[in-house]
């Protein structure tokens, strides 16, 4: 089977199509046709062993996939041949909580990933597709959707009437922005882009705010709110945090779901968030249960993901390079059909 790896060093430059072995699978798992992988932004950190700590050992990245059931391995029972499936982003964060013993799990990360003809995953680690989405449309699921899902709908608790930011529009940003939209909420977004910001009022957002045109964009929500301030901020780069705790009402809520513009933030205003009582919450990724759950959410609003390219699995390489450009809207996807 054809496979990508990381391979003799670290980055896109290292990415490499190669000939290995069609897996076999073990007990309790199943062999899958692979026929679609998308792209998130960890993806780059990966490519340089941000997360696996790797120095050239080869490495299968991309943690987002969907495909066929085509074997079973012994005692594998709760799927069959012919499923359509995709593999959860940490294959062993099954329900509850997040606990550390999970953090070895991730596809695409401590675990090799998905960008390959064929891949063995667990059967405990696989929800199946909603029936309405192509391959493609289902590849973006895993991370971007689940993580959008879990910080609005199962900790952000968004209902009718409520105000939510959401900053960006990248592929949890998006997900973020349909989910708070058949809730109910009324949202506000933001990016550098008007082109973006048209398209995301085409996709529902109630408001926009062009962060550039508009840098002090935390007034503009407080204006907006009739200075009562937003329910919920999708925050997804770190530095901002700061406007965010300005934005956000009186014992709102603050989801951190990324940190994009690096680990640490600095001089950050501790006074408002205990005086006006301000829940921040780190939001990662989520469980099958979340997965299984947003599914049927999906199916039942009939809801399609927004996906801003495909590329051909032979030129899997510069999906990553448009993904590393930071210029899409919505899911970058590879079709391996």
């Amino acid at each position: 089977m054809k496979a990508y790896v990381i391979k003799d060093g670290l980055g896109i430059d290292y990415l490499k199509q190669v000939d290995l072995q069609v897996p076999t699978p073990g007990k309790n798992e199943v062999l899958i046709r692979m026929r679609a992988v998308s792209l998130n932004a960890r993806d780059i950190p990966a490519l340089n062993g941000y997360f696996n700590n790797q120095s050239t050992a080869p490495f299968i990245p991309g943690s987002d996939g969907a495909g066929e059931i085509i074997a079973l391995g012994e005692e594998a029972d709760k799927f069959q041949i012919g499923d359509r499936v995709a593999g959860i982003f940490n294959q062993k964060w099954i329900t509850g909580e997040m606990s550390p013993e999970y953090n070895d799990g991730e596809l695409g990360g401590s675990l090799d990933g998905l960008l390959a003809e064929y891949v063995v995953l667990s059967q405990e680690g696989l929800v199946r597709i909603p029936e309405h989405l192509s391959y493609v449309e289902a590849a973006s699921l895993p991370c971007a959707a689940v993580t959008a899902w879990h910080a609005v709908v199962e900790d952000g608790k968004v209902k009718a009437g409520d105000t939510v930011v959401i900053q960006g529009t990248g592929g949890v940003s998006i997900f973020a922005l349909q989910f708070a939209k058949f809730s109910g909420a009324n949202v506000i977004i933001t990016s550098s882009s008007d082109d973006k910001l048209e398209k995301a009022k085409a996709l529902g957002a109630n408001h926009t705010i062009n962060y550039k045109t508009t840098p002090d964009w935390e007034k503009a929500v407080l204006e907006y709110t009739n200075n009562r301030g937003a329910d919920l901020i999708i925050e997804v780069s770190g530095s901002t945090l700061n406007r965010s705790i300005e934005a956000v009402r009186q014992n709102g809520q603050i989801n951190l779901i990324g940190a994009l513009s690096g680990k640490e933030v600095e001089n950050l205003s501790l006074l408002p968030i205990f005086t006006r009582k301000v829940r921040l919450h780190g939001v990662r990724t989520g469980n099958r249960d979340m997965f299984e759950a947003m599914n049927r959410a999906i199916k039942y609003n009939a809801l399609y993901p927004v996906i801003d390219r495909v590329f051909s699995f032979a030129n899997a390489v510069d999906a990553f390079k448009y993904l590393e450009d930071k210029d899409y809207f919505g899911k970058i996807c590879i079709s391996l059909e």
